[in-house]
């Protein structure tokens, strides 16, 4: 089964994020646990028997109930380009109106109330909660066109919805830790920039959304982070939508 061999081969070392954030912040070592082993670990006995029942549930072509929803590659295609253009499109360094804005210093800020990182979390969260709400609904709609097209579909769908169940929970607290690490790189971001300012001269908050600022090189960083972020959460729909448009092809061109 396709879905296992690559399961087989996943280790976390390999996603884009995670490359993404040792290069952010190189103290962030490679995992050195295989994928396989640790996520035996996460899924308790009940997971398991569970898990035990789906794949044991007899599965074959079966006769189609519905037919392929053939929008999903569309609704795919779109809810990456909202959410990437939510992402990009900050309300500070692009010219695009923001969604969610990028923080800015508030008027009259001190340097030291200006660089309080709480804002820019939230604002991570912000993207994050955004990226969620999209893509469950992508999700839902992809498991419920594979279970209706086949009985190979409606085994891989109910897969599909007990992974999300048991790995929801360490998902989410694994993800809410990348808005923590990115909160060392903004310190570091602006001990650099306040290293580098001539004896004796002001620091002036204003100045830190202006090209070239340590603050737009942070809003980088954390762009980079959210978009490769939202490419990890958009595999799992993505390989849904991937099965069940090769189980259609291969309907179409069945010989009859």
């Amino acid at each position: 089964m396709i879905m296992t061999r690559e399961l087989q081969r996943a280790t976390f070392n390999r996603s884009a994020l995670v490359r993404v954030l040792s290069d952010t912040l190189p103290e962030v070592p490679d995992p050195k646990y295989d994928f396989g082993e640790r996520l035996g670990q996460w899924l308790d006995f009940s997971d398991a028997l569970t898990l035990f029942s789906v794949l044991n549930t007899e599965a074959g072509s079966g006769t189609p109930i519905a037919s392929a929803n053939s929008d999903l590659p569309a609704q795919l295609a779109r809810v990456r380009r909202n959410l990437n253009d939510s992402i990009h499109n900050d309300g500070v360094f692009s010219t695009e109106p923001a969604r969610i804005p990028f923080p800015t210093p508030l008027p009259n800020a001190t340097p030291e109330s200006a660089a309080d990182f709480s804002p820019y979390h939230r604002y991570y969260l912000a993207h994050q909660r955004d990226m969620n709400a999209a893509i469950t609904a992508l999700r839902a709609n992809a498991r419920k066109a594979l279970a209706g097209h086949s009985t190979a579909g409606k085994q891989l769908a109910d897969l599909d919805a007990s992974f999300e169940k048991f790995l929801f929970t360490r998902e989410r607290n694994l993800l809410s830790n990348i808005p923590i690490m990115l909160g060392k790189r903004f310190d570091q971001r602006y001990a650099e920039h306040r290293a580098a300012l001539a004896d004796n001269t002001a620091d002036d908050p204003t100045t830190w959304t202006q090209p070239g600022s340590w603050l737009e090189a942070f809003c980088h960083d954390a762009q980079t982070a959210l978009l490769a972020e939202l490419e990890l959460r958009l595999k799992p729909v993505a390989g849904l939508i991937a099965a069940l448009g090769g189980a259609a092809e291969h309907k179409e061109t069945k010989p009859q």
